[in-house]
């Protein structure tokens, strides 16, 4: 039997492997813009492109970010997290930050084009502008309110979420609209299948944002899903929802991408 010396270390090594295998894929800070919407208490951030609804709700908080359109990538990139921080440059810069401070927010919204504007004074989500539209409450983290609009730096860091991925399923026979969210790791979903329990497994296609749909009749079935994340992990979420669903029920087995 491992000393329990030995098995902190091994499990040391685990954690550090797990953390790579999730961890998404980055070049380091990327330079962009970060202004802010949605009122101090960020009610105005609600909905939204990614189809996540409530943000309270279903635990995003006031942490969230609208993606510019190169960065939201068509709803792929909903869920995903990243890391801020306003970057001084000059003097006028420094001014509209504070500085050595960071915040995490979860791509939850599209900040949308806006091509009658230049994107250096008022388009700032064009093509091909790097910029976050954050909730009021994490910009003003680490921006001064009378700025407006700052400079900042960001990265694609893992997402930590509490309690399982969450699965919402809408629609009616026939035509499954699934809401997939509070989502781990690397926070957004690059592929879905579902599987009834008289059926073999059926690949989805992204509808908008999170949501996710397929065609095949399982009323009346035990429903399984399998969801690969964008940083490569799967999980297969077993009958996660049992013969008597309903549509517009949300169901959890609890597990998780860590």
């Amino acid at each position: 039997m491992a000393s329990g010396r030995a098995l902190s270390l091994h499990l040391a090594a685990v954690a550090v492997a797990c953390l790579a295998a999730v961890a998404p894929g980055s070049a380091g800070w990327i330079s962009g813009s970060a202004t802010f919407y949605g009122g101090s208490d960020a009610s105005g951030t609600m909905g939204g492109a990614c189809g996540y609804g409530n943000l309270y709700a279903t635990g995003y908080g006031t942490n969230t970010a609208a993606l510019s359109a190169a960065m939201f990538n068509d709803g792929a990139a909903c869920g995903e997290c990243y890391q801020v921080e306003c970057q001084c440059s000059n003097p006028s810069n420094c001014q509209s930050c504070k500085q050595g401070v960071t915040v995490t927010v979860t791509a939850t919204n599209l900040c949308p084009p806006d091509y009658s504007k230049p994107s250096n004074d008022g388009g700032w989500c064009n093509p091909p502008r790097k910029h976050l539209d954050m909730a009021q409450p994490a910009w003003e983290r680490i921006g001064v309110y009378r700025a407006g609009i700052i400079s900042m730096r960001f990265q694609r860091v893992p997402c930590s979420r509490s309690g399982g991925v969450r699965f919402t399923i809408n629609g009616h026979s026939y035509f499954n609209l699934v809401l997939i969210t509070n989502v781990a790791a690397a926070g957004s979903v690059s592929s879905v299948q579902i599987k009834g329990s008289k059926t073999g497994w059926v690949t989805m296609s992204r509808n908008w944002g999170a949501n996710w749909q397929s065609s095949n009749l399982l009323d009346g079935q035990s429903i399984s899903f399998a969801v690969t994340i964008t940083s490569g992990r799967r999980i297969v979420f077993q009958d996660i929802a049992q013969p008597g669903w309903r549509f517009g029920q949300t169901f959890t087995n609890g597990a998780q991408f860590y």
